[in-house]
């Protein structure tokens, strides 16, 4: 089975500073991506490439990770970073190694060059045919959709407002937007499917989609940081001049992921 968990947003407990840490939101899609490995203790690789440029960074990230998924959930973790993906025989040994394959949150359009450059792009879909579970939130969440709407170039260069459209890995035929509470999202996505004439998967903070080969379900975990009541999650399209969107609900169930690919 192929099998994709992707992370619209939410705080994993990192440490802001000395002593004073974010609370922990995205608990439930942690346990269910553990939940798909079929395994009590799976091996867990975490990848932090949308930091590309800061090596100390991603080591930071992977602490923040190795507490949940090492020592809450008792998985075996390791790191395998940016500057690391010349090491063809250590790429091929972590990858093979792993269970679950995570990127993090960060700059989305860095972090595919980054792979195309060394093709580990071709080194996570081999593995996601594999039948690892292939994750992550943010960047690390809309990464293996066909499109997404990135803040690549406010990390980039500190421009307010400059949402972009950045072309993914093209696994799943969507343009997904994460964060899509947050300011500027909903209204540059509404403008990115108007312009490539794709359907949309907007995520708020706080929700998921889990997509197991040809179906898919939404999950939703508590709101602790975030200035929204519940999470939410959309399929947006245009219809001739027709903006529209469907509200997606968090379901045990799953469905056919044809009912996202096609307008009504």
């Amino acid at each position: 089975m192929k099998k994709i968990v992707a992370i619209g947003g939410g705080e994993n407990g990192r440490e802001i500073s000395d002593g004073v840490f974010k609370p922990y939101e995205t608990e439930p899609m942690d346990k269910q991506i553990i939940k798909l490995t079929g395994k009590e203790n799976p091996n867990f690789l975490f990848l932090a490439h949308s930091h590309a440029k800061s090596v100390p960074i991603q080591e930071s990230y992977y602490q923040t990770m190795q507490k949940i998924y090492g020592e809450k959930f008792s998985c075996n973790c390791r790191t395998l970073k940016s500057n690391e993906l010349k090491d063809k025989a250590k790429v091929h040994e972590f990858v093979e190694w792993a269970d679950i394959i995570y990127e993090g949150g960060g700059d989305t359009l860095t972090m595919i060059q980054l792979w195309e450059k060394y093709g580990f792009d071709k080194i996570l879909e081999e593995a996601w045919n594999k039948g690892k579970v292939i994750c992550g939130v943010s960047a690390g969440a809309i990464c293996w959709f066909d499109s997404c709407n990135s803040d690549s170039i406010i990390i980039q260069k500190g421009e307010n407002n400059s949402l972009i459209s950045v072309d993914g890995l093209g696994w799943i035929n969507l343009h997904i937007t994460p964060h899509c509470d947050e300011a500027g999202r909903e209204e540059t996505t509404k403008q990115q499917l108007k312009e490539n004439k794709k359907i949309g998967l907007m995520l708020s903070n706080c929700s998921a989609i889990e997509i197991i080969d040809d179906k898919y379900r939404i999950i939703f975990s508590k709101i602790l940081e975030h200035e929204i009541e519940k999470p939410y999650a959309f399929k947006a399209y245009w219809d001739n001049d027709n903006f529209v969107k469907e509200r997606l609900e968090a379901s045990e169930e799953y469905y056919p992921l044809s009912n996202l690919l096609y307008k009504k």
